[in-house]
């Protein structure tokens, strides 16, 4: 559903273009410029190609009925563009259905088979922050963080793919008593090679028996914060393994970034900001933000509807919302963004809603982009529940991509024998990586999604699998046409006027992701795009067709389906392949 158009590209779509005449119709019908409507692309011909709640939008302003309205557009637009729409229903009580001229498509249909990535991109050069992965150093990344990763992912090519300036950030939690912890378990039965081997692994063993050990000897939580303690007043030894800890763990973590194919421009820990504190606060009492609550410090926000934000202990330590701000504050300075998303799970919502408020107090009549939640909900097992071992035991990302990536390694092997090893295992690891990830981006971000590997890798249905199937198969007709002649789009047949109208939706989907900030308007829209290219396999002729024009037309449609399903599986961070 398209809501608005912010933004001006190359192409428009047709979608965009109905949106244009109609909100040009307000304007010369009632002097109108700042209704908003949406028009929605219908999936059943007999209801028209496109409709419009736009009379029921304009209804209060205007005090009229939304079929008076929707009778008033259909006149208007049947004599001012008469050469784009080629019928007009007015429906339901005040809908506007609109049939278009065959034109519009066919004009359409010539664009398409030339269009790049440039064809896409805004006028305009905004600048983004979108902060994703942020795992705990020293602890395995869990199924959270992956989804994170992969969300981020997508949102970070979403607006480079739509022109904006991405700057990607990984925030690490490396801040906290667990590392007093941490340091006093290293230093009692800690080993330097064996972290040096498996960073993670060990440094989790370390921790899990200082919990162990902690049940018989008690006096190590009080060792732990002091240690801690000492690292807060930047103690030179405790430091330096506090980098080292962030530096082994960075190892393990930009192994499985590879595998997945993701990048970080920026990647800070939540200690780099621990020194603001002091300065945070002090600003932020200077402004008189700041209440005394028995002993801590507080921003209050019940003006807000929300709880106060705790910005220091009675004990006088600061907490996770200090370093925050100083983060945030840190981001502005240096990097000025537009727009700054953080891709955290749900269960964060109270927290960025506190720290939106204390920084929008801060900022008081100033334009600084706020802290945005790109929230999103649990992974669960192929049983629906919260992944875990049959012991409860947490899983982790690592576990998962592994075990996808045997699973496809198997399904290779099954199906493709004759290729050599190597082309098998090129293929299972893109494939494997390609369902993972699609399998977490193809339900909204608001929800929780299933990971289920035998769905995730099927063949059919909808995968990602499914997906580099359909762009294979008809990159080999490509590859079996050789040179496309003269093509003539007028003797394009309906079934062929309907893959064309689908493809004109790419730039739709595209705005519907970055405007929701959700992956699965795009991967439900390269779904119904490869079902509709398959159908169409089935029931029409291309390269058998005996009226070479219409020949040409259709390789010239499969020619824009493989650019558009290639700059969409990009966009996903999946790769299209053109053997399967």
């Amino acid at each position: 559903m398209l809501g608005h158009i912010a933004m001006k590209r190359r192409f428009i779509s047709p979608q965009e273009l109905v949106f244009g005449i109609l909100k040009d119709s307000a304007a010369n019908l009632w002097g109108v410029k700042d209704c908003e409507f949406s028009v929605e692309a219908k999936n059943v011909p007999a209801f028209g190609d496109y409709s419009s709640n736009i009379a029921f939008a304009l209804s209060p302003r205007l005090g009229k009925k939304p079929p008076e309205i929707a009778e008033r557009i259909k006149t208007h637009l049947e004599t001012a563009h008469a050469d784009t729409v080629a019928k007009i229903d007015v429906a339901g009580g005040g809908f506007v259905n609109l049939f278009l001229a065959r034109t519009v498509f066919e004009r359409s249909c010539t664009h398409l088979a030339a269009l790049s990535p440039k064809d896409f991109r805004t006028a305009h050069r905004q600048k983004i922050i979108v902060e994703f992965s942020s795992p705990n150093v020293a602890k395995p990344m869990h199924v959270g963080n992956l989804r994170a990763t992969i969300l981020g992912d997508f949102l970070a090519r979403l607006h480079e793919f739509l022109g904006y300036r991405v700057i990607r950030w990984n925030h690490l939690g490396d801040w906290g008593t667990q590392f007093g912890k941490l340091i006093v378990a290293y230093r009692r039965w800690g080993e330097k090679k064996r972290i040096d081997s498996s960073p993670i692994e060990e440094m989790l063993a370390l921790y899990v028996r200082f919990h162990r050990e902690v049940k018989d000897d008690p006096g190590l939580e009080a060792e732990a914060r002091a240690e801690f303690q000492k690292l807060e007043a930047k103690d030179k030894e405790n430091t330096q393994l506090l980098e080292w800890f962030l530096d082994e763990s960075l190892k393990d973590f930009n192994k499985l970034y590879r595998l997945l194919g993701v990048r970080f421009d920026v990647v800070k820990g939540e200690s780099t900001y621990a020194s603001d504190s002091t300065r945070v606060i002090k600003e932020l009492t200077d402004a008189g933000m700041v209440q005394k609550s028995e002993g801590a410090l507080i921003v209050p926000l019940e003006q807000e509807g929300l709880p106060p934000a705790l910005i220091q202990k009675s004990d006088g330590s600061t907490l996770y919302m200090t370093r925050e701000i100083a983060s945030y504050q840190h981001r502005l300075k240096k990097f000025r963004p537009d727009v700054m998303l953080y891709v955290v799970g749900d269960e964060q919502a109270l927290h960025f809603r506190q720290l939106a408020a204390v920084i929008k107090k801060i900022y008081a009549g100033r334009d600084v982009p706020a802290p945005e939640h790109t929230m999103f909900g649990l992974v669960l097992g192929p049983d629906k529940k919260k992944f875990a071992t049959r012991e409860g035991n947490m899983v982790s990302a690592q576990e998962v991509v592994g075990e996808i990536l045997v699973r496809a390694h198997q399904v290779v092997a099954e199906k493709q024998p004759q290729l050599s090893e190597a082309e098998r295992n090129a293929i299972a690891n893109e494939t494997g990586v390609g369902a993972l990830k699609y399998n977490l981006l193809k339900d909204s971000r608001f929800s929780a999604v299933v990971f289920d590997p035998d769905t995730a890798l099927a063949l059919s249905g909808n995968s990602g699998p499914y997906l580099q199937y359909t762009f294979a198969r008809f990159s080999k007709i490509l590859t079996k046409a050789g040179k496309v002649g003269k093509a003539n789009v007028s003797t394009l047949e309906a079934s062929d006027i309907e893959l064309v109208k689908k493809l004109t939706a790419f730039p739709d989907a595209l705005e519907a992701s970055r405007a929701d900030r959700s992956p699965h308007h795009l991967a439900t829209y390269l779904f119904e795009l490869a079902t509709l290219a398959n159908g169409f396999y089935e029931s029409t002729p291309i390269l058998k067709d005996a009226d070479a024009p219409r020949r040409n037309a259709r390789l010239e449609l499969i020619r824009a389906l493989c650019a558009t399903m290639s700059m969409g599986l990009e966009i996903l961070g999946i790769k299209a392949l053109s053997a399967l």
